[in-house]
């Protein structure tokens, strides 16, 4: 599924090497998708997220779809995910650091089920610069603050909380 195009032989490499140090820990397409699709079952019965995702997702086929592109990128380099996850962010007024701590408990719990500690740990590192990523922006954009304190941060421990 890797983009095809005009990158360069050393962004080639870099995307290349990315591709292989995942599968080196089991995550491959299969991967991604199994997670894709058991996380977001679980948003959708969550009662502090599912109801912010069902007021805004009325056909989930074309979500799923966009989140494996999204995972895909994040995860092998492929350049495929061309949205806007901010803009996204931004326009939910009620968006907390406590949602994000949800986002992130379901995020670990399904990662538990599917793969191998290196895996899980890889993946979800990942899932955790996003939420700070996302969060930030909040802070800045939204919020109109500098950023998210040191505390606010999610660590590198999978908890409750985060």
């Amino acid at each position: 599924m890797e983009k095809t195009g005009t990158a360069s032989p050393h962004a080639h490499a870099a995307r290349e090497a990315k591709r292989r140090d995942a599968l080196a820990m089991g995550i491959d397409e299969r991967f991604v998708a199994e997670l894709v699709d058991r996380f977001y079952a679980r948003i959708r019965g969550d009662d502090l997220i599912g109801p912010i995702f069902a007021a805004r997702i009325s056909d989930w086929g074309p979500h799923l779809d966009q989140m494996k592109r999204f995972w895909r990128s994040i995860l092998f380099s492929s350049g495929e995910y061309l949205g806007n996850p901010m803009i996204k962010h931004l326009a939910i007024d009620t968006l907390d650091r406590a949602m994000f701590a949800r986002w992130l408990d379901l995020f670990d719990a399904t990662l538990h089920e599917l793969g191998s500690d290196q895996a899980r740990e890889h993946v979800h590192a990942r899932a955790r610069m996003i939420a700070n990523s996302l969060l930030n922006g909040i802070a800045v954009h939204r919020d109109r603050r500098l950023g998210i304190a040191p505390e606010e941060a999610f660590s590198e421990t999978p908890a409750s909380g985060s």
